[in-house]
């Protein structure tokens, strides 16, 4: 028997949006709802041309159904709600975003919550505030590090590349590095990551994920940070000998304390090898040493585009982390505070 389809509402329709909720359509397991919020007319008039290398090229596209709002969206019950806008608390944060769905009003059971967004601490106030609602049960938060290579070209154009991968995990607020699984998570891993396996995408399921966010925020805290401060995309750094020379060791030490916050965290050599810090130099020297390396972090896209940066998730959970736990992190504190000052220059000409 086929299995039944599922209704899975996606709120923002940028780049990683796009994709996602092609591969969630592909999957004939799900019917997309997607909420597209600055760039809803254009999508509804034009639909989204996406230019993909493993995918295809496909003009005019368009999910199931499209709105401009959450709030519009709720006409029926949703299995999945995944989430793939920046992640940016003070400015819009994940529960004000889904607030119409966290309202005691909302008629239907809560759905699971799918966050496809960078950085470290990103599901505590939406899991905050999903218990509020005590009497809809425990908070379904599944918690993903995404592996993409896809830009938004403009509101209706979005350029990808030959690959797609996510870690799903659930997320546990009382114990992060806990590893054991019930059976009902197990349950909820395997199903919202056969859809997205079905509809084509990398996935691997793991039963404790914040090692694995803590992992990929290594290179975005060191290399974003930087690309954003210098105004030059990495291979600035890599292409010129003198200036490798006196950059890489500085972005070694930088995440050499984000390495001893890991530590303090409690995430040991197993879930956290210090081999990481030369592995990831040495990774991200071989692309960016290439003449035809045209990568920008997407910090620094956000930046030249005069957008909010992600620099809480990114930047200031490791350093909050690490007051917490007394960790020194002199170099990491640097970035913050000069990030700190873009941001507020980027706000106030909003």
């Amino acid at each position: 028997m086929a299995a039944a389809v599922k209704d899975v509402l996606l709120v923002g329709f940028g780049a990683v949006g796009s994709i996602y909720a092609l591969i969630l359509k592909r999957s004939g397991l799900a019917r997309v709802t997607v909420v597209a919020r600055s760039n809803y007319e254009s999508v509804k008039r034009d639909g989204m041309h996406i230019m993909s290398e493993k995918y295809g090229d496909i003009p005019s596209w368009q999910p199931d159904r499209l709105f401009p709002s959450v709030r519009d969206a709720l006409d029926r019950p949703y299995s999945y709600v995944v989430v793939a806008t920046k992640f940016l608390p003070g400015i819009s944060p994940n529960s004000a975003l889904l607030e119409p769905l966290l309202s005691a009003s909302y008629p239907h059971p809560q759905p699971g919550y799918v966050l496809l967004q960078n950085g470290l601490g990103i599901e505590t106030e939406l899991h905050d505030a999903a218990s509020k609602l005590s009497e809809k049960g425990h908070p379904k938060i599944l918690s993903c590090t995404v592996y993409i290579g896809a830009n938004l070209l403009s509101e209706t154009v979005v350029q990808h590349s030959d690959y797609d991968r996510l870690t799903i995990g659930l997320y546990k607020p009382e114990n992060q590095t806990e590893e054991s699984k019930v059976p009902e998570e197990i349950s909820l891993l395997e199903d919202i990551g056969g859809i997205f396996k079905a509809g084509g995408s990398d996935i691997t399921l793991v039963p404790e994920i914040q090692s694995h966010r803590f992992k990929k925020n290594f290179w975005n805290l060191a290399f974003a940070s930087f690309a954003t401060l210098s105004g030059y995309p990495v291979r600035a750094i890599f292409q010129e000998p003198a200036v490798e020379g006196q950059v890489v060791p500085v972005i070694r030490a930088v995440m050499r304390e984000k390495l001893a916050v890991g530590r303090a965290m409690g995430f040991d050599e197993t879930a956290l090898p210090s081999s990481i810090v030369e592995d990831i130099i040495a990774s991200t020297g071989n692309i960016h040493r290439r003449l035809d390396s045209k990568h920008k972090a997407s910090m620094l896209l956000d930046y030249e585009k005069g957008r909010p940066l992600e620099i809480e998730a990114i930047v200031g959970e490791v350093v909050r982390n690490a007051r917490k736990l007394n960790v020194d992190v002199p170099r990491i504190e640097t970035l913050y505070a000069l990030l700190l000052i873009i941001q507020g220059q980027l706000l106030k000409k909003r």
